[in-house]
């Protein structure tokens, strides 16, 4: 507890919910490769962080309006969307559609409202966050095309491709907004430029891999998947360039926003080889997994000192 008797989970910014998005996604990537016991403790983590961050939505809004209306139109607020369709997206796999389609639907509920507030209040240079509307909208896509797959419904299918299309103009937008001196001095969430093409990609690959889509419609649909792919591979290679060029090694909450676009670039690398018959990309994925795997474990210990840190400090 704090001061204010607040848990300490309450002083966390919108943005912690890139640490639900980026722990969901490396499970989604270690089962997808067949490490299934440490898929699961990934599993397990997601869920508990959701649980906490899902309670600290609710004590905001019933303890600290003001707070929590201040933050509703800033882009880490589609953080919580996001993380809902990606964790459902790990359940499903999991074998729980009805849970998944609950998290779909509330999803779906707290979507229109935060993505209008927040792209009412854009401006240019936008920091990597802006990024979010498109990974948000592209969550719902992938959770949608996922249910749709393990037979919710051929409409779960078509809002899928809906929300494909938004989530790539969407992310035009966020493109042409972007500050790009964000690419020397961002804290990590710049990296959601490459994780945004990233779950497009993903999107994408789900929906080629389904019955609905035939002949010229499948042909586009593996097409788009490529095109999306390279763009994010292209933007991953940009953003890793100028972090070896000007290393930021502090710890700071928005590099969870870092691990998650290279989780999600092995989970769409893994998933676009099987949909899209290209072979080399499952060996990138599979690399790329590790990787992340590695950020993720030093964005938690970052996170641990951090915390311990600011205990043992003046008013501990």
């Amino acid at each position: 507890m704090n001061r204010q008797g607040a848990p300490w989970w309450a002083e966390l910014p919108p943005a912690a919910g890139a640490a639900v998005m980026a722990t969901a996604i490396v499970s989604i990537g270690l089962h997808l490769t067949v490490h299934e016991t440490l898929s699961r403790v990934g599993l397990a983590i997601a869920v508990l962080l959701w649980l906490l961050l899902a309670w600290d939505f609710l004590w905001r809004l019933l303890g600290n309006r003001a707070r929590w209306s201040g933050e509703a139109d800033t882009p880490p607020a589609l953080t919580a969307v996001a993380a809902t369709t990606v964790l459902g997206t790990r359940l499903c796999a999991l074998g729980r559609e009805d849970v998944a389609a609950g998290l779909l639907a509330l999803a779906a509920v707290i979507w229109p409202g935060l993505l209008i507030a927040v792209v009412r209040h854009w401006h240019p240079r936008m920091p990597g966050a802006a990024f979010l509307v498109c990974v948000a909208t592209q969550g719902l896509a992938v959770l949608a095309a996922t249910l749709s797959l393990a037979g919710a419904g051929d409409w779960l299918g078509w809002a899928a491709l809906g929300a494909l299309v938004l989530g790539v103009l969407l992310y035009g937008e966020a493109l042409a907004r972007f500050d790009v001196r964000e690419l020397t001095r961002g804290a990590g969430d710049q990296w959601i430029a490459g994780g945004a093409p990233a779950i497009s990609a993903l999107a994408a690959a789900k929906l080629t891999t389904s019955p609905l889509w035939t002949g010229a419609a499948h042909a586009a649909l593996r097409t788009t998947t490529l095109v999306l792919i390279g763009v994010n591979l292209a933007a991953c290679a940009v953003l890793l360039g100028f972090e070896a060029r000007r290393p930021r090694p502090r710890y700071d909450i928005r590099r969870w926003s870092t691990v998650f676009p290279l989780g999600m670039t092995s989970v769409a690398a893994l998933t676009a080889a099987t949909a899209t018959g290209t072979g080399w990309l499952r060996p990138l994925g599979e690399g790329v997994l590790w990787a992340a795997c590695a950020a993720w474990l030093l964005v938690l210990a970052g996170f641990i000192r951090k915390r311990l840190n600011s205990r043992s400090g003046p008013g501990g």
